[in-house]
Formats: structure tokens, sequence, C-alpha cells
């Protein structure tokens, strides 16, 4: 029965779909400053979604400076990260020091702190990696990718981007 919840549970998180909503707040984690957060706000404009173990954040660090040249239109696209905080040695307060950081200098990315794995267990998503999500605006999953990105990879997803907005 549980290899049976863990197939279905793998395969929740389909291109082509709108995944089953998550809902994160108190020790299941939430926004930066400790608000819940759900995954319905993935909705009226095109999202790239980057689930992120903190130990290999830099592995696609030249998605995020193509991403930044393109300069979308932020009506348009938004951008979350979501950390995968239980899949990294630091320490859970020195993320979070770092992440409100990040949110202050980057205040047009949403950050996101997933404290128990949760994207992993509900959506089937990579542990321990880098995991790069594209939603349309209807909040339907039109890109999924885990780990490093080929050149070929980062144009597929900005034409994507350029598509949907």
């Amino acid at each position: 029965m549980g290899l049976f919840l863990s197939l279905v549970m793998a395969f929740t998180l389909s291109v082509g779909f709108v995944p089953p909503e998550i809902k994160l707040s108190g020790k299941e984690g939430g926004f930066v400053d400790g608000k819940p957060f759900s995954t319905q706000m993935i909705k009226g404009k095109v999202y790239l979604v980057l689930y992120v173990d903190p130990d290999v954040r830099k592995l696609n660090k030249n998605l995020i400076e193509i991403l930044k040249k393109q300069n979308f239109d932020k009506e348009k696209f938004g951008s979350i990260v979501i950390i995968n905080m239980k899949a990294t040695w630091l320490p859970k307060f020195v993320l979070s020091k770092i992440l409100k950081k990040k949110q202050k200098e980057f205040p047009d990315t949403i950050y996101v702190k997933d404290n128990n794995k949760v994207f992993v267990k509900k959506w089937g998503l990579k542990d321990d990696d880098y995991n790069v999500l594209i939603f349309d605006k209807d909040g339907k999953l039109i890109y999924k990718k885990s780990g490093k990105l080929s050149d070929e990879d980062i144009n597929e997803i900005i034409s994507l981007i350029k598509a949907h907005i």
C-alpha cells in the first residue's frame, strides 16, 4: 500500500495539468515573514517556480542571469523560490536570515520556506535538487525539469514564458 501511495504521489505533478494545492503554514513553512503560503496564488500570470536545495542554489545561476536580462513585465510574469529547508546541513535560523535578506534585495521574487519537504511528498519533486517549474496564467504546469539545465533547456524556458505571457 505504501509503495502504491508513493507512486501515486510521484505522478501527481504532470505537465498539462493544474497540480493539487499545497498550503504551508506554521511548522510546515510559509512566506519568509511567517505568513501562510498556498499554491493557489500561482494563477493570473505566468510563474517560474524554483524548488531548491540550498546546497545547490547556484546550479542554474545562468538561468537566473538570463531571466533578469529579459525584463519581463511584472504584471504578466512572476517568480517564486521555494527553499527545501530540510535538504541542507545549514541551520534553519541561518537560512531564514539569508532568505529575509534575499526577499528585501529582490522584492519582485517571492521566497517561501518548505520546512518538511511537503513539495517532495505531495508533488513528487526531486529532493536534494534544483527543480524548475513553469505555470501558465491558469495555474497549469507547462514545464518541469530537475537538475542542471542545458543551454537548450534555458532557451525552451524563455520561449515558453514569452509564448504564454
